[in-house]
């Protein structure tokens, strides 16, 4: 296959800096654009009753404007990370920001939510060049031996995010309006664009790299058609829609697939994921990513509507998993440097997968100091796990296989994230339509907490197939990164043998 594994193309993406011009500033600055894209995402979930209530609409029609957004986020990926190797990286991360930055204030001045959500494609589209730009920009400029350091800056906005953004959502609007939602973006985005023609190598693109405009359309209407298919399976109460779209989206992806392995210049290099470290991600990171994606949904719902609840009760004890998350940071790198990436994975899928389950254990008499304890702990083994399959996915990727290796990670990202909201949204359906579940435990007080719980334990099961898939990993899948200098020699020998 050529294309992106060409050695012609391999150094003309106009990205980053060459190998050992690593710059954690740089690695700061993405990890900031990506925070501001992820948290956009959700965060209009608090505002919607007032946004319903300015435009006199029902609150159900605003969730057109999360589900635009995410779908251009999703959708725009894959042009994006060919636009990276046609103008340049620092060109195409740059005119990110100001999209993005621009489309928010769009958003803040919409009169009526079909502005809104014409405001919100616009969005995405930035956030769909900020993620896989900013992403190669920081790894074309990362040695191996540093990558494990770079990345680990990179992790954060995944996992801070969806925590955080009920938080800030609420008191935006509480204190403030909707509209300071997507105006806080402005000072941000501008700062980032000011770091970015300091801190983003300036280098020209590969002016010859053409378009597989194929591969494009099959590709962008395959994702689309998922994400739309996962927003109906977490929201509306016949399944036949939901099934058509993921069915049309997962054919559609199966025809990009066909076309791209017999084009000249695909728009993806696919024997990237002959690499098993990289396929890797497409698996059992995809389930982790699925499930530790639907935690954040399932735990406000089950303390509001299980517990009885306030959302600012129930928001204060879903900010242990943001403590978690950032009280074990510091320690990721020394971990996975100590023991190596699959003794990591293999515990962070287990270990998070236990406390689900002890999640299912919860109830409204539950000693709050447990709870926390509890939350805490899953914030640090979610973030142990993010933080390893985030950094082992491009161990022994080559670099000519970076953009290809990039690009499909970051699509995948997006629709685990949507599927584990989904799969939370469509197991309390499942359960709550479930007679056996009535029973002496079914209620706490007058609130029902069973469904609940049998979702926990249902997503504790499912993280247990990326365990499965952890312990195929070989011995010392990623040495090159977590033990660099220690590595078995032969790294293109052990992706073969994978």
């Amino acid at each position: 296959m050529n294309g992106p594994a060409d050695p012609a193309q391999a150094g003309s993406s106009g990205s980053a800096a060459a190998p050992g011009k690593s710059s954690p500033r740089l690695a700061l600055l993405v990890a900031a654009t990506f925070f501001m894209e992820f948290l956009d995402g959700t965060v209009l979930t608090t505002a919607i009753p007032s946004i319903a209530a300015d435009f006199s609409v029902p609150a159900a029609d605003v969730n057109i404007t999360m589900t635009a957004y995410l779908m251009t986020v999703a959708m725009g990926i894959p042009l994006s990370g060919w636009m990276a190797e046609r103008l340049g990286a620092r060109r195409v991360f740059c005119l990110a920001i100001a999209t993005f930055a621009a489309a928010s204030l769009l958003c803040a001045l919409s009169q009526d939510l079909t502005m809104l959500t014409l405001s919100r494609v616009l969005q995405g589209a930035g956030g769909a060049m900020m993620v896989p730009v900013g992403t190669l920009v920081v790894l074309r400029g990362t040695p191996k031996k540093e990558l494990l350091r770079a990345t680990a800056y990179l992790v954060w906005p995944g996992l801070l995010a969806p925590v955080l953004a009920p938080l800030v959502g609420g008191a935006l609007t509480t204190y403030l309006s909707w509209h300071w939602i997507f105006l806080i973006n402005l000072p941000l985005g501008l700062a980032a664009f000011l770091a970015a023609l300091r801190l983003v190598p300036a280098a020209g693109g590969d002016r010859r790299r053409r378009l597989d405009w194929p591969g494009l359309a099959l590709t962008t209407l395959g994702v689309g058609a998922l994400v739309v298919g996962l927003e109906l399976a977490g929201g509306q109460p016949s399944a036949l829609p939901a099934a058509v779209s993921v069915t049309a989206g997962l054919l559609f992806l199966a025809g990009a697939v066909a076309r791209m392995r017999r084009a000249p210049q695909p728009l993806f290099d696919l024997a990237v994921f002959a690499t098993r470290t990289f396929r890797a991600t497409a698996t059992g990171g995809f389930v982790y990513r699925l499930t530790i994606s639907a935690v954040p949904f399932l735990l406000p719902l089950m303390f509001q509507n299980g517990f009885g609840w306030d959302p600012l009760h129930a928001g204060i004890l879903v900010a242990a998993v943001f403590v978690g998350n950032i009280g074990i940071k510091p320690a990721t790198t020394p971990i996975i440097r100590q023991f190596g990436f699959k003794p990591v994975l293999v515990f962070a899928s287990l270990a998070s997968a236990a406390t689900f389950g002890l999640c299912a254990l919860l109830d409204a008499g539950t000693p709050e100091p447990l709870i926390f304890a509890l939350l805490v702990a899953s914030g640090a083994f979610r973030s142990l796990g993010f933080s390893a399959y985030a950094s082992v996915q491009y161990a022994d990727v080559a670099p000519s296989q970076l953009p290809s290796a990039n690009a499909v990670s970051a699509t995948l990202v997006q629709l685990a994230t949507a599927a584990g909201i989904a799969v939370g949204a469509l197991l309390l359906r499942i359960f709550e339509a479930s007679g056996p579940l009535a029973g002496p435990a079914a209620t706490v007080g007058d609130y029902p907490t069973a469904p609940y719980r049998a979702a926990f334990l249902a997503i504790a099961a499912v993280m247990l197939l990326s365990t499965v898939d952890s312990l195929t990993l070989p011995r010392h899948a990623g040495a090159e990164v977590s033990r660099p200098g220690q590595a078995p020699a032969a790294g293109p020998l052990r992706r073969r043998r994978a």
